[in-house]
């Protein structure tokens, strides 16, 4: 039985497929996100309520569902 981790992270990856196929189908964009920005929001997202800087309304587990393909794939 799969916990809410795995769950939210594959939701994540799913939204973000989704979103990247119908851009490329419609307008023929690439939806990509910088590798240190990327980083940037998983640190953001796994950072305690109280030390956060400003208020980031994703779990961890969505955001890093979202920004995978951007930290394991380079695009050119």
């Amino acid at each position: 039985m799969l916990t809410s981790f795995p769950l939210l992270a594959a939701v994540g990856l799913a939204l973000r497929c989704a979103l990247n196929w119908g851009l490329s189908n419609r307008w023929g964009l690439s939806l990509t996100v910088p590798q240190i920005l990327a980083g940037a929001l998983i640190v953001l997202a796994g950072l305690p309520d109280l030390l956060k800087p400003f208020a980031y309304p994703l779990p961890l587990s969505f955001t890093l569902g979202v920004v995978l393909p951007d930290l394991f794939l380079r695009r050119k």
